[in-house]
Formats: C-alpha cells, sequence, structure tokens
C-alpha cells in the first residue's frame, strides 16, 4: 500500500508499535503497567497473532517494555541509569576515597552481588593492550552490579599480578576509593583513561547474568587506565545492559 506522496507506509506492526509506544509517552500506561496483550491487540487492530507479537517484541527491544512469563508485557519501571564517563573518573571521586558509581547513582541503592578475584594468564589481547608476555600472570577481578534489585552490569578488570601483589586489589574489598585508590598508593596512580565504547547482543551467559529480556542488546565498553609515561596498569571489559543506561558526556569546548 502507498500514500499519495509515494512513500510506502509502515507494516501494520509497526504502526501498533508506534501507537502503543506514543501511549506510553503520553503516560496512558505508567511504570509498571500492563500493556494489551496479543489478543487484545488482535482485536483492536484486526491483525494476526504474530502480527500483534512482532508489535511487542519492537517495545522490547528498544528496552520500553518487558515480558513476564505467564503475566503479560509490561511498562519497564526501572529508571536508566545515568553513567557520567568523564566526572565518575575524576581523581576527585577516588582520590578521596569515594566510589566512582557515587558519580552516576545518586541516592539509588547499589550492590556488588558476585565478586570473585583470581589469578590467572593473560590472555593475547589483555597482554598486548597491558604490555606484558602473553601467558604472564595477571589479576582478574570479576564483579556484578545491581542497582535497585535489576543487574546492570558485568565487570572484569585485569591487572598485572607483580603490580598488584600483596595489595588489598587482590582482595574482594579493596577499600576506600576502589583499585585506583590502591594503585595510587603503589606508586601507580592513573592519570589518563582511555574508553571504547560498542554495541552488541548478549551471550546466552551475559543474558542470565544481567536478566535480559529477549532482543535486548548490550553496551560493551572497554576501559584502559594508564598511569605516568603512559604506561597501562588496568584493562576492564564491561557489559552493559543498554536498556538500563543512559551514557554521558560533559566537558568544555
Amino acid at each position: 500500500m502507498v500514500s499519495r506522496g509515494g512513500d510506502r507506509q509502515p507494516p501494520k506492526y509497526q504502526r501498533i508499535a508506534d501507537a502503543l509506544r506514543e501511549a506510553i509517552q503520553a503516560g496512558e500506561y505508567g511504570p509498571g503497567d500492563r500493556l494489551p496483550g496479543e489478543n487484545d491487540l488482535m482485536a483492536t487492530y484486526d491483525v494476526a497473532r504474530m502480527t500483534a507479537r512482532q508489535a511487542l517484541g519492537v517495545l522490547q527491544n528498544e528496552g520500553l517494555v518487558e515480558s513476564r512469563k505467564g503475566a503479560g508485557v509490561f511498562v519497564r519501571d526501572f529508571k536508566p541509569l545515568r553513567r557520567r564517563g568523564i566526572q565518575r573518573l575524576s581523581r576527585d571521586q577516588w582520590g578521596s576515597g569515594r566510589s566512582i558509581w557515587s558519580a552516576d547513582i545518586d541516592n539509588r541503592t547499589l550492590v556488588v552481588d558476585q565478586v570473585e578475584v583470581s589469578e590467572v594468564e593473560a590472555p593475547e589481547r589483555i597482554a598486548q593492550v597491558l604490555d606484558i608476555d602473553t601467558g604472564a600472570p595477571t589479576c582478574v577481578r570479576s564483579r556484578r552490579f545491581v542497582l535497585d534489585g535489576k543487574p546492570v552490569l558485568v565487570s572484569t578488570s585485569y591487572l598485572p599480578a607483580d603490580l598488584v601483589a600483596g595489595s588489598a586489589i587482590t582482595q574482594e574489598d579493596t577499600g576506600p576509593g576502589g583499585p585506583y585508590a590502591r594503585l595510587a598508593e603503589l606508586g601507580y596512580k592513573p592519570v589518563h583513561f582511555r574508553e571504547e565504547i560498542r554495541c552488541r547482543m548478549p551471550s546466552q551467559n551475559e543474558a542470565s547474568r544481567l536478566s535480559l529480556s529477549m532482543g535486548t542488546p548490550v553496551i560493551m565498553i572497554c576501559r584502559t587506565a594508564f598511569a605516568d609515561e603512559g604506561r597501562p596498569v588496568e584493562i576492564n571489559e564491561m557489559v552493559l545492559d543498554s536498556a538500563s543506561y543512559i551514557l554521558e558526556y560533559d566537558f568544555d569546548a
């Protein structure tokens, strides 16, 4: 079907998704409210079940709604986390004993519910960035962060084992200011950071650990911390629930 202007109209499922999105944005459906189900949409729009399912799937992929098995599709009631990419890494944060997360979460409740610290041989990709030999021992810190009861991030940090040996970095609780404050005490104060960002679909393990709805992509952030003279001292590979984040970068021209 073609409109007068010659532009092809979007498919039915997209038009239904657009109508539902507008209703959500207008407040007709608030956080936690249940959207019309497939049967309701079939009756209202005179469409097949697959069309109704596709429409709801569009909104799930956008992170606006989530499916609850046996209950229906609901408007997400989780407020996205505003990740302040520059302020959070300021020395004023970790240097004064504050977590870098305190720049992001305001008064919300953040819990690290899974922590594992181990020593492993450096994979080639890690060894190249840390400028160490492939297979050299690295201290690996793996954590899952849960905000307001919702898993939002899994993080894996790699640090040269000989550099952090005997420090609190090798313990589950690194103390005030976190690993960057401890690196400073060891004489390897981070003075420069580089972050690389990309998006992809999650692995099965990532989707499980982050409790992701089907079709929700993840944001991959790989951060490298450098000490004086450009020495790399940490790589942190982070997997973020894309529907739970707003990435904010605020800096002067």
